[in-house]
């Protein structure tokens, strides 16, 4: 199911290099709270199409957040969440 508007990313790294925050993600520390693929010289995931669910946002909304907010609601928390990353 693709879901309207797509999610507003503007690749800015913040969610892969803060892994460690949270503890869905912190798996994927490479050991200094950078995500082990994140690629720093061009801010983008080395491994993107087969990137973990838990870095997926339109999944993870299907999964755990639809019941609880709106498509809308959900891209305003999340955009809230990178900016205090």
């Amino acid at each position: 199911m693709k879901l309207h508007p797509p999610f507003p990313c503007n690749q800015c790294g913040a969610c892969c290099r803060h892994v460690n925050r949270a503890g869905e993600t912190q798996c994927l520390d490479r050991g200094d709270g950078i995500c082990r693929h994140y690629q720093t010289d061009s801010h983008l995931c080395a491994i993107y199409d087969k990137r973990p669910q838990i870095c997926r946002v339109e999944d993870q909304y299907l999964l755990n957040y639809q019941s609880q907010y709106s498509w809308q609601e959900f891209i305003a928390l999340n955009q809230t969440a990178c900016l205090i990353l």
